[in-house]
């Protein structure tokens, strides 16, 4: 089964914020500590996962900001 980039970085996330949560409730060290490395750890495979992931677009940088288009207007 493949897993797509989106649900490495929606997993990465969850495991990260769930350290936060961990540590403000005071946790014992050695639980806070191993989710902080595997987190960690993940957050290295979400990187390789998204920069190696086959995405295409049709987008250009002539398309600049889709919430926002500036067309080819001269502003001057």
């Amino acid at each position: 089964m493949k897993i797509s980039a989106m649900g490495v970085v929606a997993f990465t996330t969850l495991v990260l914020v769930t350290v936060t949560i961990m540590s403000s409730m005071n946790f014992p060290f050695n639980w806070v500590f191993y989710v902080t490395v595997f987190g960690q750890a993940l957050v290295v495979f979400m990187v390789y996962k998204v920069l190696t992931e086959n995405y295409e677009t049709t987008k250009t940088f002539e398309d600049f900001y889709e919430d926002h288009p500036i067309g080819k207007e001269n502003y001057r």
